[in-house]
């Protein structure tokens, strides 16, 4: 009789993490979050997978806004900043990462990241808009998603 072995199931952190997202979008406290997620993966050796959510502005284009372009530049400008920062720390600092571009809102955006890149943690920083108090921040959403380890960097 023969046995059909299933593929292996995901479980997260089981040897220590091995896919860390940290969320970017040029803000302050989202490059402070990069920083920290970097060395927690350097310690880890995990891969650090740093995420930009490109935002959905739908009828952006019928207001003469070319939305794509802009949101390929901030992403170019993004990837062109990590990219100096690891030749800063060349030879003193190594981390394996790559750069992912999602399309949504930066929750939607960061738990569909987090969710395809089967990460064992996610890290962003802190909201710096006071209307999140109200409303809610992106960091609080992820953590009420109970779905990864969250940590949020002020």
């Amino acid at each position: 009789m023969d046995e059909q072995k299933s593929p292996p199931r995901f479980e997260r952190g089981t040897d220590g993490p091995k896919v860390i997202v940290a969320g970017v979008d040029g803000s302050e406290s989202s490059w402070r979050a990069a920083a920290y997620a970097a060395g927690l993966a350097r310690r880890q050796n995990a891969l650090l997978a740093l995420v930009y959510v490109q935002p959905y502005m739908p009828g952006g284009a019928a207001l003469g806004v070319p939305v794509s372009e802009v949101d390929t530049g901030i992403a170019a400008q993004l990837v062109a900043e990590i990219r100096a920062s690891v030749e800063r720390l060349r030879g003193t600092f190594q981390v394996r990462w790559e750069f992912h571009t999602f399309r949504g809102d930066p929750y939607g955006g960061l738990a569909a990241a987090a969710d395809q890149l089967t990460a064992d943690a996610v890290v962003v920083g802190a909201s710096e808009r006071a209307g999140h108090r109200l409303v809610g921040s992106v960091a609080v959403r992820l953590v009420k998603a109970g779905k990864w380890p969250v940590t949020v960097v002020p």
